[in-house]
């Protein structure tokens, strides 16, 4: 019985031809020319922290504020002046900034001689003064930490890799540098930065002022924990005029967070009451969400007189905190700020779906033929599954890479079928586990609720017989191709990608594809 390859031929060409022209190129091609194929990539997630930074800047903007960058690095002095007597306890919390010192290196005769001895020539004298006059303005600061090796390499008419030998085996100093701390530290949170940029700008912008920033802070915890970080993102606002009071900051609040679907705001006086706000200005702000309840997510309050006058700022402030990752959590249900943060130290677990995507055929025909090839083996098989052995069927005839081959689906043994009664399985994902299943009502619930890979056993020996096939045809040889038992997927001819892989391992999932395939392809040249 012959099957009538022509119109999956040409099914198959329709197919090819609508993938390789449908949508925008990724070039402009030049007149005349064949269109590019689109380039296709995988969705892609943003980051969540990104994603709610992004989404509050858009907001700020909606609402008027002007974006700002605030000073990162601030001194000692400005905590004192901020928080008075508290400073100590403030900065307990903040890391300082330190550096390496640049020591005072001496050369004498018996160094001279140890460099000498590594390059395997004589210093000569004018190459010692350059070399005393190149580590003297490295102590002055005049040549750069990172210019020193190159410096000397120079002087020294040596390679860098020699010269960083010299420096260990003849300048213990070096190595045995310490760092010294600074009066410097980063910024605990943002209110040290507008302190700074209120002192330079109250005088030279129309009032009210209206900033935002969302940026990093860093605070020096004990040790990180579910919901604290040594380094957070905090978006902050200010407004700053004469009439402002806390009822801006309630204004503001409920502009902001009514865009990420929060909704009847409740304000509570905050018991920490931070030296830097007027007393009872400091304002907790609690919002209910339609799936995390009523949250905390946000603090606002009044600038204290005393510490805007420590920076000459004349007119009153008010300052809105919000923590992003706070925020994030809440809208992505993260129980873990760490997790959220730093996802990629927290694998999370894969999908049924995204598993069903990590299965695909190991080897595929190459050339739009060996498709309609491949083709043409399935469909054949899928219309004379029981007919029995021994018995032979043409699949697919004509050129291919410039041969004409004769392509059969057969049987040879007696008392056989033409396929094996596993070729109809279909690879779904359920619950993690990838498995090969009939259809028929004991696997019904696991098609039901899984997800299929669109594969089927007969699918994939399919397109490995054309794959062979190809390979053959390209040194004018028909060939052979038979799969019996399968018990891995290689059997088979798929393929589980590495991570897919690593998964269901580390879950103790497992991938079940056996099952009696029994599917013989032969091709011939004429």
């Amino acid at each position: 019985m012959r099957f009538d390859a022509g119109k999956f031929r040409e099914r198959a060409k329709e197919d090819f031809e609508k993938a390789w022209h449908e949508g925008p190129e990724v070039l402009t091609p030049p007149a005349g020319s064949k269109k590019y194929p689109r380039l296709r990539y995988p969705q892609a997630r943003p980051h969540p922290v990104f994603d709610t930074i992004h989404r509050l800047r858009e907001v700020y903007l909606s609402l008027g504020f002007e974006e700002c960058c605030n000073p990162l690095i601030v001194d000692e002095q400005e905590v004192y002046r901020q928080f008075g007597p508290e400073a100590m306890a403030v900065l307990d919390r903040v890391f300082y900034l330190g550096g390496l010192p640049r020591p005072n290196v001496g050369i004498g005769k018996e160094r001279i001689d140890a460099i000498g001895g590594i390059l395997g020539r004589e210093i000569g004298p004018d190459t010692e003064v350059r070399l005393r006059e190149t580590l003297h303005a490295y102590k002055k600061g005049e040549v750069e930490g990172d210019d020193l090796v190159h410096a000397i390499s120079e002087v020294l008419a040596a390679d860098d890799a020699t010269v960083v030998k010299v420096m260990d085996r003849v300048f213990p100093e070096f190595r045995e540098l310490s760092p010294e701390s600074t009066r410097r530290t980063l910024r605990s949170h943002m209110t040290s930065g507008w302190f700074l940029t209120l002192s330079a700008n109250w005088e030279h912008r129309p009032h009210p002022i209206r900033l935002f920033s969302v940026d990093r802070c860093f605070r020096r915890e004990q040790e990180e924990g579910p919901t604290r970080l040594m380094t957070y993102h905090s978006a902050s606002c200010v407004v700053a005029g004469e009439d402002v009071t806390n009822d801006e900051g309630k204004a503001v609040v409920e502009a902001l967070l009514s865009a990420f679907g929060f909704t009847e705001f409740t304000f509570r006086p905050d018991e920490k009451r931070s030296k830097y706000y007027m007393p009872g200005t400091q304002t907790e702000v609690y919002a209910k969400h339609p799936v995390r309840g009523e949250v905390e997510v946000a603090t606002f309050g009044v600038y204290s007189p005393s510490a805007l006058a420590e920076y000459g700022i004349g007119v009153p402030v008010m300052n809105l905190g919000l923590g992003v990752e706070r925020l994030a959590m809440i809208l992505t249900g993260s129980e873990d700020v760490r997790a959220l943060s730093y996802p990629q130290f927290y694998p999370r677990d894969l999908t049924d779906r995204e598993l069903a995507g990590a299965v695909s055929l190991k080897e595929e025909p190459a050339t739009v033929m060996g498709r309609f090839i491949a083709r043409a083996i399935a469909e054949t098989g899928m219309a004379n599954p029981t007919a029995p052995g021994p018995c032979s069927f043409t699949a697919w005839e004509g050129e291919l890479l410039g041969h004409k081959l004769k392509v059969y689906l057969e049987e040879p043994e007696a008392n056989a079928k033409l396929l094996g009664p596993a070729c109809g399985n279909e690879v779904f994902v359920h619950q993690g586990n990838i498995l090969g299943i009939p259809d028929n009502e004991k696997w019904a619930q696991i098609r039901k609720e899984g997800v299929s890979t669109g594969i089927t056993y007969l699918d994939a020996v399919a397109a490995l017989a054309a794959a062979r096939i190809e390979e053959g045809a390209r040194c004018g040889n028909g060939v052979t191709v038979q799969v019996k038992m399968s018990k891995f997927p290689s059997d088979v001819n798929l393929k589980v990608a590495e991570y897919a892989m690593r998964f269901i391992t580390d879950k103790k999932k497992k991938i079940d594809v056996r099952g009696p395939v029994f599917v013989t392809v032969r091709s011939t040249v004429e």
